[in-house]
């Protein structure tokens, strides 16, 4: 039995270190403390089954990377439009760290491969859900700042993200350009954003936002706010809307 247990043990730390192979690889790090990177890989529902182990989860991992994420994009708007207003970088800002942005860079470096999860969690989808993922971005950066430092993590988000980005639509305000289409092809009609559900713990609250117009749903979206998951559902709504029509997508610049 105990030769057993330790072939089993010894298989699966032959796979997480193949697997944090792989993930160090794709995203062109090379980690000094892997424990570190094995953390921000640790879902809470892992390390409630896994009570011995002396590894933590990745949530205070998500709390520093949140704070460096937010000081490397703001340096980088800072820097990159000194024209634009305060108000225009803040909301700038937001489009590139809300949940949405943050899911589509750690999908992009398939980090939902390497998530480890406990069986509840595995067996009701955890691995893809959005606010998971989104988390694990911000534990990922807060893990390689206490590694390597801040220097580090800039090269991370340059690589990874700003290479990434779709300047046609960072900072654009969907909700306005929803109001404004409707306006303008179906009558006036009025755009209501219900709130669907709330869920989550209240670290990690997220909302489900759905647009109806008309009695009828014409999108849908998550956010760790309000605004957010009603950016997201405005964002699905215009374009299918568009597509829809047939139409053009407009081009918004950045407002007050």
């Amino acid at each position: 039995m105990k030769k057993h247990t330790g072939d089993t043990l010894q298989r699966d730390r032959s796979t997480r270190d193949q697997s944090l192979g792989e993930l160090q690889k794709k995203c062109g790090v090379e980690f000094r403390d892997t424990q570190l990177l094995l953390q921000a890989f640790t879902h809470a529902s892992y390390r409630n089954e896994h009570r011995k182990s002396r590894l933590g989860d990745n949530e205070r991992l998500e709390f520093l990377g949140d704070a460096v994420l937010e000081l490397l994009i703001s340096d980088y708007l800072y820097r990159q439009y000194p024209d634009l207003l305060e108000g225009q970088l803040t909301r700038m800002r937001a489009s590139l760290v809300c949940e949405p942005s943050l899911v589509r860079f750690a999908k992009i470096l398939e980090f939902e491969r390497h998530v480890r999860l406990g069986r509840g969690e595995e067996r009701s989808g955890g691995r893809m859900r959005p606010a998971l993922l989104a988390d694990v971005f911000e534990a990922f950066i807060g893990a390689l700042y206490l590694d390597q430092g801040i220097e580090a993590c800039w090269n991370f988000v340059q690589q990874h993200m700003l290479a990434h980005l779709d300047q046609a639509t960072l900072g654009t305000d969907y909700k306005t350009l929803l109001q404004e289409w409707v306006q303008q092809h179906m009558q006036g009609e009025m755009v209501r954003y219900v709130t669907i559900e709330e869920r989550g713990p209240a670290h990690a609250r997220e909302f489900v936002v759905e647009i109806l117009i008309r009695g009828e749903q014409f999108g849908m979206g998550t956010g760790r706010s309000k605004k957010e998951a009603e950016q997201q559902a405005a964002h699905v709504a215009y374009d299918h809307l568009v597509r829809s029509s047939g139409g053009v997508r407009e081009n918004v610049s950045q407002t007050d």
